[in-house]
């Protein structure tokens, strides 16, 4: 599918790493950036991550086909909605968002006309490092992209949504938004807590002697704490829930120590190499 122009609200990793990807698949003839820095934005067409710029929203999604909303997730929903009214009506709109309970029913609490030209959707990549700097044409290669539609989308916005991401590589996934929130509560977020809680509860005097098993299980608490933030508190009852499911877990750890139970502690590490090893490398 080629795209006459496309908007990408919030030029960062995510979104710049879009803009790349989109114009070395030659799928898109204008990427209209959209940002609150004029300074960074000017710095993301110099690098050729898109085409033009605007710190005006409504002024960039004024002739989009594609609206793409990279904000954090506690931007999302609003961003969304005033791409929805300003942009043409042919125009689909789309989110990347680490949650999507909350995204989608805001849109579709606004309105029927603009529930059925939004799709929500949440591509699997990216990293701790954030901004425009970090962006690469390649992020989404071999990615999933999860797409959170409901029974008010238009069916060729999905499927216009589900070319976009093939188009740079990615494959996609439909599922409920209540469902995606559930899984990524387990697989995103807690990931992050628990990376942070473990940073936290190492002293630093200890850091000289910290190997690579330290560094790669600690590595995504260097996100963004703000962002973050955002995401466990949007997503605060799955995540909740996917703690105490961890604790469990942790838990029978400790009993098996304390009693010197190797049997017990054997089979609870050979489930969790068994379950990581399923995953590959």
């Amino acid at each position: 599918m080629h795209w006459q122009s496309v908007t990408i609200i919030g030029v960062g990793l995510i979104g710049g790493s879009l803009g790349l990807a989109l114009r070395r698949a030659g799928v898109a003839d204008r990427i209209v950036g959209v940002g609150r820095d004029a300074k960074r934005l000017s710095e993301a067409v110099r690098r050729g991550l898109i085409t033009q710029a605007t710190t005006n929203l409504e002024e960039g999604v004024a002739e989009a086909e594609l609206v793409v909303v990279c904000s954090p997730v506690d931007r999302i929903a609003d961003h969304a909605l005033r791409a929805l009214r300003a942009s043409p009506r042919r125009a689909v709109v789309t989110d990347v968002g680490s949650t999507k309970r909350s995204i989608v029913r805001a849109v579709e609490r606004y309105g029927a006309q603009e529930a059925r030209r939004f799709v929500g959707g949440h591509p699997i990549a990216g990293s701790e490092q954030r901004g425009a700097a970090s962006a690469r044409d390649d992020l989404f290669t071999c990615r999933t992209v999860v797409l959170t539609p409901t029974a008010r989308t238009d069916p060729k916005a999905v499927l216009r949504i589900k070319r976009l991401w093939e188009s740079v590589g990615a494959r996609t996934v439909s599922m409920k938004a209540e469902q995606h929130d559930r899984i990524l509560a387990s697989t995103s977020h807690l990931p992050h807590l628990v990376a942070a809680a473990l940073a936290a509860a190492t002293p630093t005097r200890y850091l000289e002697f910290a190997g690579t098993g330290w560094a790669d299980t600690t590595r995504i608490a260097s996100g963004d704490v703000d962002l973050w933030v955002a995401i466990a508190m949007d997503n605060r009852k799955p995540l909740l829930r996917a703690i105490e499911k961890f604790q469990n877990q942790l838990e029978r750890l400790r009993i098996a120590l304390a009693g010197q139970d190797t049997r017990s502690l054997k089979s609870a590490l050979r489930k969790g190499k068994k379950h990581r090893d399923a995953l590959g490398s």
